[in-house]
């Protein structure tokens, strides 16, 4: 075989290998161009031959060329001419001074660049798949983040609510009672009538004696202790341990001299002899200073419904009269701030002492609108309270009233008279004649306590509601018979 077929064959072989996958050549005209060849290209070479070749070769013309398409990195690959030249000889001549031709030097492309094209699409999956793993990995971060602030959100949650009971269990944090030893200064407690051990805790914590407001209770029912309380006002220390200040509770000379309580709905008959017990006035002198409302302005048949509930401290060398002029002017303090009129004092009195023994304190409202609706409406008032007031059982203990103080013919049973008592019944509080002055906007007629444990109480509009009520609260009372029913 020719040595250039020979060589056509090397060099076809090695095109079909480099160039297997590019697209199929196609056949254009080169364009002159003045712009100077690249060095180590084609066209520079083919330049270089020519200026090298002498002879007729020199002045052939060379044969057009087809040149396969290349990619523009793969410009300096080996080319493959597929035409003839011009002429027979040129081939010989060409032949001969082959092996004169100076070597070109070698492009500077490499069989990589070749293959570019490929390297960028793998290289492209390449970064797809990165940007995927990428992706993942943010989403788990963000469920991870989103699991650890849940449970960090719930710590705090259950901290917050449950956080001092884990505290005690665990014993984290501070403790709750002051340490033996700290006790300083002085502090005033005061115990009203009927407290028991819950709302003696709180008063010694606001007082400033306890640490906590339940640390006091938490120590009566850990050491199982039974006190009773003793209303009053004592004098005891700041920063106190729970069983200090039980012991000082529980020691005479802790108690003021001359302090005393007067509880809300109380009257005068069960108020003078507390008098007597905490100031050490003797009875005789107290009875004496109530006989004579006017001494002390009130235009009334007597002092009841005068004397307000509340805790005073006297000095030592108070009178009877003194003391009684206190209270007067405590309830006259009372009825300024709800903006009585003078002249409907006494009214307002009556009315709010009957809402202070007939309802709890949420309902003093509704009581005072049954009242003014049934005195708007002509009915008679039919309070219990007022009839054992009358029949003097309101200090009995029982909730039902008897037939006898029911029936009984006197100015303040208003199962008999008609209207408003002769004059109040108790010792109303701030909030009752506050009511009184302002009742509840609504239709009812009615009203009793269905459960006198807890106070609840059903008001009605008809008769018939009513009477289903009283059905539901006598059979509380069948069911706890020894509840005062």
């Amino acid at each position: 075989m020719p040595e250039r077929d020979n060589q056509e064959q090397g060099r076809q072989s090695l095109s079909d290998d480099l160039f297997a996958n590019l697209p199929e050549p196609t056949h254009q005209s080169p364009a002159p161009s003045s712009t100077p060849p690249a060095p180590g290209s084609r066209r520079a070479r083919r330049e270089a031959e020519q200026s090298d070749t002498s002879g007729p070769v020199a002045d052939a013309t060379p044969a057009r060329v087809s040149e396969p398409t290349a990619p523009p990195d793969a410009q300096d690959a080996p080319a493959v001419t597929s035409a003839p030249l011009a002429s027979d000889s040129a081939p010989q001549q060409v032949s001969q001074q082959a092996p004169q031709q100076t070597p070109a030097k070698p492009a500077t492309a490499t069989l990589d660049d070749l293959f570019a094209t490929d390297h960028d699409d793998q290289g492209g999956h390449g970064r797809r798949g990165r940007k995927k793993r990428r992706s993942g990995c943010v989403v788990a971060l963000i469920v991870v983040l989103a699991i650890i602030g849940g449970i960090v959100g719930a710590g705090f949650w259950v901290m917050n609510v449950y956080g001092d009971q884990i505290n005690s269990v665990m014993g984290w944090g501070e403790p709750a009672d002051w340490d033996p030893g700290m006790a300083t200064g002085e502090a005033l407690v005061t115990i009203r009538e009927g407290d028991t051990g819950t709302p003696v805790s709180t008063a010694l914590y606001e007082a400033g004696v306890t640490k906590t407001d339940r640390v006091f209770y938490d120590y009566l029912v850990n050491e199982n202790v039974a006190v009773t309380f003793y209303p009053g006002v004592y004098k005891l220390q700041q920063k106190m341990t729970a069983s200090a200040a039980l012991e000082a509770l529980q020691d005479p000379a802790s108690k003021s001299e001359n302090t005393v309580s007067i509880p809300e709905g109380g009257t005068i008959e069960s108020s003078l002899p507390l008098i007597t017990e905490s100031v050490g006035i003797p009875l005789e002198d107290l009875q004496a200073a109530v006989a004579d409302p006017a001494a002390y302005g009130v235009d009334a048949p007597d002092l009841e419904g005068w004397l307000f509930p509340a805790i005073y401290t006297f000095d030592p060398e108070a009178t009877a009269t003194q003391v009684i002029a206190r209270m007067v002017d405590r309830t006259r303090e009372s009825l300024s701030a709800a903006a009585v009129p003078a002249a409907d004092e006494q009214r307002i009195l009556t009315i709010a002492s009957i809402i202070q023994r007939e309802g709890r304190t949420d309902d003093f409202a509704k009581v005072s609108r049954v009242i003014q609706n049934r005195l708007d409406d002509g009915m008679k008032l039919q309070m219990d309270s007022t009839a054992q007031y009358g029949f003097g059982e309101l200090h009995a203990g029982v909730v039902s009233t008897s037939d006898e103080a029911q029936f009984d013919d006197n100015p303040w049973n208003t199962y008999v008279i008609d209207g408003l008592p002769q004059g109040p019944i108790a010792n109303p509080s701030d909030a009752a004649i506050e009511a009184a002055m302002h009742p509840a906007d609504g239709p009812w007629l009615y009203f009793v306590t269905t459960n006198p444990q807890t106070g609840e109480t059903v008001f009605s509009t008809t008769y018939e509601e009513h009477q289903a009520a009283i059905k539901t609260w006598q059979e509380w009372c069948r069911a706890n018979p020894d509840q005062g029913c």
